[in-house]
């Protein structure tokens, strides 16, 4: 075991149990001031020590490892990222809050974010109801929910996956297997026809599908509604965790719980990890080899974090044409900004301009972590001529530590960080003042503006040190060309 450090996780358990450090002391045999050293991070947890503390509180040897902080030092950035520009603390006093005091880290992205929601509504109020107006809506409160969980439920999962080897689920016949469930456990038959995808007509006990579905999408409906009729008490509970009752962010969340449900009975969580890990993650291998959509796989790839049998870490992203992101969630330490939209050096936005390809992009963030990361675009049609259908980039990234694992990392050298695109988290609270692809200036940034001279850099950004240059002057708003 290398040196651990774990000073504010051992205070915190030892305030939450009520305890003085005189008394803990006590229980795990320690003298107090050996036991102060640790608190304090003078002295790393050695095996003997950590094997007392697990057993003297009841508590996973995990509790006292290390936290993966890249993740939250990101959502520090993004929430504090004028405090940053205005010099008040620096990347490296929040990478130390996020290591150190992860609790309190958590605190002041809540706070950086509810200090932003105020603003916005305030925007709202005045009578700005550009971009704001809409930041706070019940998807976005839907897409968080999941995002704090890091895409994972582990009672939902194993409970979707008790189901499917309760019902025999069969690869080729997932889709007879859950129309028999339907009908022999609840009564619920099939029909198909209708404008609408889906629709269950409760009290004649049918289950409508659109005859434009293929048979994996019409599975995972079949699955969704299984999910209502079996673990309704259990979608509730899990919903009111975040929202209250009777809200839309309450109902949309049992959506997606009913949706998660469905990808976990539809793609077991044992059988699935066993094929990923066989086929290296690809992607295409696997849509084929379950019968479902490109969209479904890279979705269930991201939920792959089951103790002991965890899969890659992934992020997952869906956005349009437009780079509105629409579905959003990450294992990982990659940061999804809610300020400023994303980075149009992504390869996300590369892939409309091949559909069907599968594109790779080894990308750099400021903080110089890097991701493989996959891009495709998926359509969708609703059939018939003159209707129109609508696009979407699915990527999928993880850190390049396991970039060996998937076969995308096949003639790449992961080890040359030259080759990396550098990407950030928007434009707004990118960090690289030098990038060519700014779209916007960056919150807090002195711009230099000359009105004798023009850059490549579309918002070249003024240093604290640099003297003002005759014709120049300090300013916050965009490069006048």
């Amino acid at each position: 075991m290398g040196k651990a450090f774990a000073g504010a996780r051992l205070r915190r358990l030892r305030e939450e149990r009520g305890l003085s450090q005189a008394a803990t002391a006590r229980l795990v045999d320690l003298s107090p001031s050996y036991l102060n050293q640790l608190e304090h991070d003078a002295r790393p947890l050695t095996v003997p020590v950590l094997l007392r503390l697990t057993e003297a509180f009841g508590v996973d040897a995990g509790y006292f490892a290390p936290p993966d902080t890249a993740r939250l030092t990101a959502e520090l950035r993004d929430a504090l990222g004028e405090e940053i520009a205005a010099g008040r603390v620096t990347p490296g006093d929040l990478a130390e809050v996020a290591t150190r005091l992860p609790a309190v880290a958590r605190l002041l992205t809540d706070l950086g974010r509810s200090r932003r929601a105020a603003a916005e509504q305030l925007a709202v109020l005045a009578g700005d109801r550009g971009p704001a107006a809409d930041a706070l809506t019940p998807h976005e409160q839907v897409r968080e929910f999941f995002y704090r969980r890091q895409n994972y439920l582990h009672e939902l999962d194993t409970t979707a996956e008790e189901l499917a080897s309760g019902i025999g689920l069969r690869r080729g016949g997932v889709r007879t297997a859950l129309a028999e469930r339907l009908a022999d456990r609840h009564g619920v038959h099939l029909a198909t026809g209708g404008e609408r995808l889906h629709q269950y007509d409760e009290h004649a006990r049918v289950l409508r599908l659109s005859d434009r579905l293929r048979p994996g999408q019409q599975a995972f409906r079949m699955a969704t509604q299984l999910a209502y009729l079996e673990h309704d008490a259990l979608l509730s509970e899990l919903a009111a965790q975040d929202s209250p009752e009777g809200s839309a962010a309450r109902s949309l969340t049992r959506i997606g719980l009913a949706n998660y449900f469905a990808a976990a009975l539809v793609l077991p969580y044992t059988a699935f990890h066993a094929e990923a890990e066989r086929t290296r993650y690809d992607i295409e291998r696997l849509a084929d080899h379950f019968g479902v959509g490109y969209e479904t796989v890279c979705h269930r790839l991201s939920t792959l974090q089951r103790p002991r049998l965890r899969g890659v870490p992934f992020s997952f992203v869906r956005v349009d044409r437009a780079g509105n992101v629409s579905k959003r969630q990450s294992a990982t330490g990659f940061h999804f900004s809610r300020t400023g939209g994303t980075c149009p050096l992504w390869n996300v936005y590369e892939a409309f301009a091949s559909p069907g390809r599968v594109h790779v992009q080894v990308a750099a963030m400021p903080d110089g972590q890097r991701y493989l990361w996959t891009a495709r675009a998926v359509t969708r049609a609703p059939g018939g001529w003159g209707r129109p259908g609508k696009t979407f980039a699915i990527g999928l990234g993880c850190e390049l530590r396991h970039a060996g694992r998937l076969v995308y990392s096949a003639g790449l050298d992961l080890a040359d960080s030259a080759t990396a695109t550098p990407i950030g988290l928007g434009c707004k609270v990118c960090e690289r003042p030098a990038c060519p692809q700014r779209a916007a200036p960056p919150i807090g940034r002195p711009l230099a503006v000359d009105e004798h001279s023009s850059t490549f850099v579309p918002y070249p950004v003024l240093r604290d040190d640099d003297p003002d240059p005759v014709g120049t002057r300090r300013t916050a708003g965009p490069t006048v060309w």
